[in-house]
């Protein structure tokens, strides 16, 4: 955890910010974004790799400014953090994917339709992450011992992951979904990419709309995993809010690029769990001896190759002697 400098000023801000709303218009409206299609992988792969791409150059852009403004230590210092942010960050959002597929497939969602759902599950995910992050911020400015509950919590969540990553989600039994369900008037099928239609004079809402309200809820749930877990690696409101936002971006696109090969990764689960507990735990302790920033990027790059390669194996293992998962 950090106590250094706090780096991002007004326009750098503000230049962040335009720089998100300029490319979310290109997404909703310059490449097909608001039409109904199925996503394909080589589609999604190659907007993964812009998002990487722009990730990389606001990091190099950013070390570069640092480097003139307040010297090469500071600026690699910076730089590691968005880094490391970034790729915890875009790890965990790994696990948004899983609930992602249970919704889709719950509701039967046509591949067509996922599309603009995940649109507007990215916008909720960036308003809903900019104020867990402002207000993480501030309270850990005000309230150091917050770091502590902070990464408590993330240790409870991670041991919580370990114990229940085989249990199966029914969403059947969700109540809030059937609270929905019993306050307002649902269309029995589809009726494209509407939210809800007018039927007899009275609004009714589709089947997707219930799917965008888990999806919400969804979002919620991990960012208030997350949140925490950026502030085990800085504490500077700047790098937190850029490295969570830039891997938000690239969800929609890495969810297309992983949907199919999901099941191959079926430990993945227990890698993420231990991440937190990993980085609750690097909270805990930085009083005491804090983890290298370096450091704590190869751990949790080495726990998540480690299971990884282990789904591939164990996957492999189960079609080589004719068994399914």
């Amino acid at each position: 955890m950090d106590t250094a400098l706090h780096i991002g000023e007004p326009w750098m801000w503000a230049a962040f910010i335009g720089f998100v709303l300029v490319m979310l218009a290109v997404d909703l409206f310059l490449v097909g974004g608001n039409k109904a299609h199925k996503v394909g992988f080589k589609e999604a792969a190659a907007w993964s790799f812009v998002w990487f791409s722009l990730a990389m150059l606001f990091n190099l852009g950013l070390w570069w400014f640092l480097r003139d403004a307040y010297g090469e230590a500071v600026a690699d210092t910076k730089a590691l953090e968005f880094l490391t942010g970034y790729l915890i960050e875009k790890l965990l959002a790994v696990d948004n994917i899983f609930v992602f597929l249970l919704i889709f497939g719950f509701f039967a969602v046509p591949a067509e339709l996922q599309r603009r759902v995940l649109i507007y599950g990215v916008l909720g995910a960036i308003a809903m992450r900019a104020v867990m992050i402002l207000a993480g911020a501030w309270l850990v400015q005000e309230f150091h011992w917050v770091l502590y509950l902070f990464g408590a919590f993330l240790v409870v969540t991670g041991v919580k992951m370990l114990m229940f990553a085989e249990v199966e989600q029914d969403l059947a039994k969700n109540p809030l979904l059937n609270w929905v369900k019993r306050h307002v008037r649902v269309t029995a099928d589809f009726r494209g990419e509407k939210f809800w239609v007018m039927e007899n004079g009275v609004r009714t809402f589709t089947p997707l709309f219930l799917v965008l309200v888990m999806i919400e809820l969804s979002d919620l749930v991990f960012a208030v995993d997350s949140i925490p877990a950026i502030f085990a690696i800085t504490t500077d409101p700047f790098i937190v809010f850029t490295s969570n936002i830039f891997a938000i971006l690239g969800l929609r696109a890495m969810y297309f690029m992983l949907a199919g090969v999901a099941e191959r990764f079926h430990l993945l689960k227990y890698g993420l769990a231990l991440v937190l507990v990993f980085v609750g735990t690097k909270m805990l302790i930085a009083d005491f001896y804090k983890i290298p920033i370096g450091l704590s990027l190869g751990i949790v790059g080495l726990i998540i190759a480690t299971f990884m390669f282990a789904s591939l194996w164990v996957t492999r293992k189960a079609d080589g002697s004719g068994t399914r998962r």
